[in-house]
């Protein structure tokens, strides 16, 4: 169906839908044998910078002075800060401060979730350290009594934070329990499952590999469709007074 133009990606004015048939890749700035496909932007509208990155065999990730959140997605990333090193293979995570030198190189060919955004202090509050963590280590709780819908926080629940980042799994036919409307914005990837999800007034299909961008105050609602359960990683601002 690509030579009649035909895509499941949409953009509205509150939000964004991608997929994979629709990426674009290209390096940042500082990448060597690695490439991105940037799913959210300031340009968009978001208030972070969302992007996948691709490595190959010694692929590096480039520098950045903002505060940073990789998630691995397959492959081996060695993570370097000071004398902090780490190994971080598929399901486990790195939060960087801002203004924290670091590198990111991979050790075989490799896919990771990067989310980059300047980072909001408070005063009295000091900013969050260097936090390595895996995704099974860290305890699952049902959200809102619903044990067929799972969440796991990724980032501690500290005013340090400025944002948090959830890893959410739905059993077949678990719903999210209302339509959601606030004033936190989302970055969004499936990484595995699929379902429905309704954004303003669309209901869109959607399935592993699918990034979403919510924009304030879109309305939300998610149902997990299929004979597996769904999983993605959601991105929020968070423990910080809306602009």
């Amino acid at each position: 169906m690509k030579q009649l133009g035909n895509t499941r990606s949409c953009q509205q004015t509150n939000h964004l839908l991608l997929t994979p048939d629709s990426f674009v890749r290209a390096p940042l700035p500082g990448m060597q044998k690695a490439t991105a496909i940037v799913h959210a932007a300031p340009r968009l509208g978001a208030h972070f910078t969302q992007y996948s990155a691709e490595f190959e065999n010694d692929g590096v990730l480039g520098d950045t002075a903002l505060q940073r959140f990789i998630y691995v997605l397959e492959g081996k990333l060695n993570f370097r800060s000071g004398h902090k090193y780490e190994d971080l293979t598929a399901g486990a995570y790195v939060y960087i401060p801002e203004g924290v030198p670091h590198s990111v190189a991979a050790s075989e060919i490799s896919r990771a979730l990067v989310i980059e955004k300047p980072y909001q202090s408070l005063p009295n509050v000091p900013p969050p350290e260097v936090l390595c963590g895996s995704i099974d280590r860290v305890a699952s709780q049902p959200l809102m009594g619903d044990s067929a819908l799972q969440v796991r926080p990724l980032l501690p629940n500290s005013q340090q934070f400025d944002f948090a980042v959830n890893f959410m799994t739905f059993e077949p036919g678990a719903s999210l329990p209302m339509v959601e409307i606030h004033v936190m914005e989302h970055g969004l990837f499936i990484t595995s499952g699929g379902g429905i999800y309704r954004l303003g007034d669309c209901w869109h299909p959607v399935t592993a590999g699918d990034f979403i961008w919510m924009a304030p105050y879109c309305p939300q609602w998610f149902c997990a469709v299929g004979k597996t359960p769904a999983h993605y990683l959601i991105y929020k601002d968070w423990n910080r007074h809306a602009d």
